[in-house]
């Protein structure tokens, strides 16, 4: 399905995929800003149970302990509270811990934690508690395929590896990281090959999804592709130079 066709309304639940850097951020942000809907990237709760497995001393290697733990915490996100460059909150049981699950310990064991069984079924459970209220971004791996298989409008953004590797590493040459291009583009292959060849969940293009390649389009050009999808598209946005990187 392109769209909600049968209601002629907005697509109430919109389901984007893709790999890491192709985009999904950035252009899942500026969608929602424009609808006035939810952004939701579900890659943030599995940084929340990394970094709470991690704060309580579990080893991310312990898949019952982890799995466990994951089934215990609630994990929410809400309109940023603070003015220090975030987009929201996180909240891990009721406390601030937005800027926690960014730490380099939390991206080293991300991949492994999230390829657990048990974790992405409890997160996927309260991501479509999230999702049931409607008017919602959100964006994952498996979003189209596993956790909102019925979504109204399901995108995949795709890239090249170099094009994507190219873009996470302007991004973080801009936050002062001094990862080279080598580096990043193989930390890129190796997360692609963990993503797609992972037991449960794997990323993969969902047979209605629109496949959208941003290698030569700004987010605000994927962003029009996308409205151009809906039944009564709205107005183009005024054309940006923005990152398409920073998921």
């Amino acid at each position: 399905m392109q769209a909600n066709e049968t209601s002629g309304a907005l697509p109430l639940t919109i389901a984007i995929d893709g790999p890491a850097a192709g985009g999904k951020t950035t252009v899942g942000a500026m969608l929602a800003k424009r609808l006035g809907y939810l952004c939701l990237d579900t890659g943030i709760m599995y940084r929340a149970v990394t970094w709470q497995a991690l704060n309580e001393g579990l080893a991310p290697e312990d898949e019952p302990a982890v799995t466990l733990l994951a089934e215990s915490i609630e994990i929410d996100v809400k309109p940023a509270s603070k003015d220090d460059g975030r987009a929201f909150d996180v909240l891990i049981n009721s406390e601030d811990h937005t800027w926690d699950i960014r730490l380099p310990e939390v991206n080293q064991n991300v991949s492994l934690v999230s390829s657990y069984l048990g974790v992405r079924r409890a997160m996927t459970l309260q991501q479509r508690k999230i999702a049931a209220r409607g008017r919602i971004v959100m964006l994952g791996r498996d979003i189209g395929t596993v956790v909102l298989p019925d979504a109204d409008l399901k995108i995949y953004l795709d890239a090249s590896l170099e094009v994507r590797a190219q873009r996470r590493f302007e991004e973080e040459n801009q936050h002062g990281t001094t990862a080279s291009y080598a580096e990043i583009l193989a930390s890129l292959r190796r997360r692609d090959e963990i993503d797609s060849s992972r037991q449960h969940a794997p990323l993969k293009i969902a047979e209605d999804a629109v496949v959208i390649n941003t290698d030569a389009l700004t987010a605000a050009q994927v962003v029009d592709k996308i409205i151009s999808l809906f039944p009564h598209p709205l107005s183009p946005i005024p054309e940006l130079q923005l990152s398409l990187s920073g998921d």
